[in-house]
């Protein structure tokens, strides 16, 4: 009751589907797309608008006065059902229909039609999962990032999604929807690693990739697993373990084979920083160029800034690491502006690598002090849960780049005890 005095429809959109009505069928009966109905659900966006509310309390039957809106045309009627609750004969379903559609095509009308059509759709389909295009749905919101929110927020929501693919991957599926079972299972196990990897929690991001590399075999879909295994080398990449890195991105970079698809793209601008790490100067250019070639044919359809894609931002986060660790300062630079332009303000992290790699740039240029302060500054700014992990890894790599004879110095010393913090 509460939730909705106060318009949760968060709470009630979840409620709802505990019991068992998909996300596409509340959709369709309150005429909203199903990926918002989701978000709605998962409380990462909110209804505002009257007549939003009102298609809600229409297509779900909520009575006006709990929603504080005037009652419902529906609510002087018998509610409107193609169900036989009392022994209700063909007849009677067929003039509370015509009753309905009288008005017109209105939400109740709609509601009606919907209910009448997925009753025997499910007859005709039992095998397909009435979520799996919920599930889809949430993965491509999901592949949007972190969009201001808290990484262990995200992480939250994301498990408890994935969690909802059991029942479906251990019931008898056709084949087709077994692969699309895998494939959103294989994209969500993939983007949990992420968040964990961000994190700083190695072991746990390791092992939620291997998951995701087993999904995304079985689903048959390529690109997935390379995109996996190329994200999967930023483990090793980012925490001091750059030969691992290269044999990870090396083997997406097989998998994913010579067409410009975002995985490929990916996979040879991670072998680039990799390669960088390990100090091995030919191979790191000979992967950028390479990154650079297929990011120049990439499609479209594969430039949006998701983690499951790969735009131009993307790229300029990557080449900013490969050519600060190459010590190329100038192109680092140019990288680092591009990524920053293209950057939401909402990219809390990946704003702030930038600025590390910027710093990084100084301390190559010969002036550590100001490396030093610039990467203290931009520690300070962030948001305690942001201060951990790989943000904390590529400030310490600044730190261990310094040579001993500085580390007494007052700047270096304010960077080491916010690192240590």
């Amino acid at each position: 009751m509460r939730a909705l005095q106060d318009r949760d429809f968060s709470v009630v959109f979840a409620m709802a589907h505990g019991v068992g009505i998909s996300f596409n069928r509340i959709a369709e009966a309150c005429a909203l797309k199903a990926e918002r109905v989701s978000q709605i659900a998962r409380g990462t966006t909110s209804v505002t608008a009257l007549a939003t509310v009102e298609r809600i309390a229409d297509g779900l039957r909520i009575p006006g006065a709990l929603l504080g809106l005037a009652a419902q045309p529906w609510e002087d009627t018998a509610a409107v059902s193609t169900e036989s609750h009392h022994g209700d004969d063909s007849m009677k379903r067929r003039n509370l229909l015509r009753g309905a559609l009288a008005a017109g095509l209105t939400a109740p009308a709609l509601a009606a039609l919907t209910a009448a059509r997925t009753d025997v759709d499910q007859t005709l389909s039992p095998d397909i999962p009435q979520d799996l295009a919920d599930l889809e749905a949430a993965a491509e919101s999901y592949g949007y990032g972190y969009h201001g929110q808290a990484p262990t927020r995200v992480l939250a929501d994301l498990v408890a999604d994935f969690t909802t693919l059991r029942p479906l991957l251990t019931a008898a599926q056709p084949a087709p929807v077994r692969a699309r079972l895998c494939r959103t299972a294989g994209q969500m196990a993939g983007m949990t690693a992420i968040v964990l990897h961000d994190l700083g929690s190695r072991r746990e991001s390791r092992a939620w990739f291997a998951t995701a590399a087993r999904a995304a075999a079985e689903s048959g879909d390529d690109q997935l697993h390379a995109w996996v295994r190329a994200r999967e080398a930023m483990v090793p990449l980012n925490y001091g373990a750059p030969k691992a890195a290269v044999g990870l991105a090396e083997q997406a970079r097989h998998i994913a084979g010579t067409r410009p698809t975002a995985a490929a793209t990916l996979a040879a601008a991670v072998a680039a920083r990799a390669y960088a790490l390990n100090h091995q100067s030919e191979p790191a250019r000979a992967a950028l160029e390479a990154a650079d070639a297929l990011m120049e044919r990439l499609p479209g359809g594969e430039r949006s800034d998701t983690w499951l894609t790969y735009g131009e931002q993307k790229h300029h986060v990557h080449l900013s690491h490969a050519f600060t660790t190459l010590a190329d300062t100038r192109r680092a630079h140019e990288s680092q502006q591009r990524a920053l332009e293209l950057s939401a303000p909402t990219s809390t992290m990946t704003r702030t690598l930038l600025s590390i790699d910027a710093a990084a740039c100084s301390h190559h240029d010969g002036d550590t002090e100001q490396a030093c302060r610039r990467t203290v500054a931009a520690l300070t700014a962030l948001p305690a849960d942001y201060r951990t992990g790989l943000v904390r890894r590529r400030a310490l790599d600044l730190l261990e780049a310094i040579p001993a004879q500085h580390h007494r110095e007052r700047a270096v010393r304010e960077l080491r005890d916010i690192v240590a913090g």
